[in-house]
């Protein structure tokens, strides 16, 4: 029993890091498209129909291409800067409840690698993590440009962690969990946490743009001042980890703002789907609804993007500690009182 139970969680865990990698690469072929649409070009469509292939003829690209090491570099920690990037991007998705337990030739596989029941502690904890590798490449480079990117980045994931925790308090104040699974089941239908935490979810959504390195938060990398910032001396595949850890990043914390504000897997009029389609694909069809969620979610990454010009580095900093940070407070305070007005004090 035992081993069917390991068995069982590795296979799933195995898709879900192949989900995860098979979203990140056709991320790449999505943020061109959608940044052609904008500025009103085609966009790639010579590799396959429709340019369906391009992400495939990069992916060799990146493993054919010369690999260099600077000479004055940190071999071992120029190494393990995207090695470690990677691996943290990967692992986020470990605590995601991707859908409710399914029937399956008779047994109930659970659509989630693991319940712990301090799952947002362990997503932060794992986002903390993730700087460590931009840092250690930026610092092994041996590279100026590279090491003012690894501190950039250390200094703006410090800025914009303390109001995405402190937008978390005011959600446990409503949901009384830890667990992410929890959370999702106290959605039910169409109870969304964004209707009770807007302002939380606006606060949260800010500081994925940043923990993520997108522009408008894309300090760490920003071409026009440091050349290409903390991967500036990155060719070959290492430069691919770098970059598909970003897309995961984006797949990850979509997946997480889709779980803990939009209702995850649930849906208006869930109740009556699964008890239309059974217990096989009643499920399947929720997991579809939370992939079309971080579907929009990833699409809004990439269209703000392609919209909004980079902050100045003051700007960044004003942004974290004088206006994010004041309003998480006041957002924890607000949801206090009106928790204890109507729970009676």
């Amino acid at each position: 029993m035992e081993i069917t139970f390991v068995i069982e969680k590795f296979v799933f865990i195995t898709v879900i890091f192949g989900l995860s990698l098979l979203v990140a690469m056709y991320s790449t072929l999505a943020e061109r498209k959608i940044a052609a649409f904008l500025q009103d070009r085609v966009g790639p469509n010579r590799a396959g129909p429709g340019g369906m292939f391009q992400p495939l003829a990069d992916g060799v690209k990146m493993f054919l291409k010369e690999e260099i090491i600077p000479t004055q570099s940190n071999k071992f920690l120029f190494i393990a800067g995207p090695s470690l990037a990677i691996l943290t991007a990967c692992i986020g998705s470990a605590v995601i409840p991707w859908g409710q337990d399914i029937q399956l030739f008779g047994k109930t596989i659970a659509l989630q690698a693991t319940d712990i029941n301090v799952g947002i502690l362990y997503i932060f904890g794992v986002v903390s993590l993730g700087v460590y590798g931009i840092m250690i490449g930026g610092w092994a480079s041996n590279n100026k440009f590279s090491l003012m990117g690894a501190i950039r980045a250390a200094s703006q994931n410090i800025s914009y962690e303390i109001p995405m925790g402190l937008s978390i308090i005011a959600l446990l104040l409503v949901t009384n969990s830890l667990s992410l699974k929890d959370i999702a089941e106290q959605q039910h239908g169409f109870q969304w946490n964004v209707f009770y935490q807007p302002l939380g979810f606006l606060i949260f959504l800010v500081c994925a743009f940043a923990e993520t390195n997108r522009t408008p938060f894309d300090l760490p990398e920003c071409e026009t001042e440091l050349v290409g910032g903390y991967h500036t001396e990155y060719s070959s595949m290492k430069l691919g980890f770098f970059l598909f850890a970003e897309y995961i990043n984006m797949f990850v914390s979509s997946a997480v703002m889709a779980t803990l504000y939009f209702g995850g897997y649930n849906y208006p009029g869930m109740d009556y789907m699964n008890s239309l389609l059974g217990p096989t694909f009643g499920p399947l069809l929720g997991m579809a609804v939370l992939f079309l969620k971080i579907f929009a979610f990833i699409f809004f990454f990439m269209w703000v993007r392609w919209t909004i010009p980079r902050f100045r580095y003051d700007q960044l900093m004003n942004l974290g500690w004088k206006i994010l940070i004041p309003l998480a407070i006041a957002n924890i305070v607000l949801t206090g009182l009106v928790t204890a007005l109507v729970n009676g004090f």
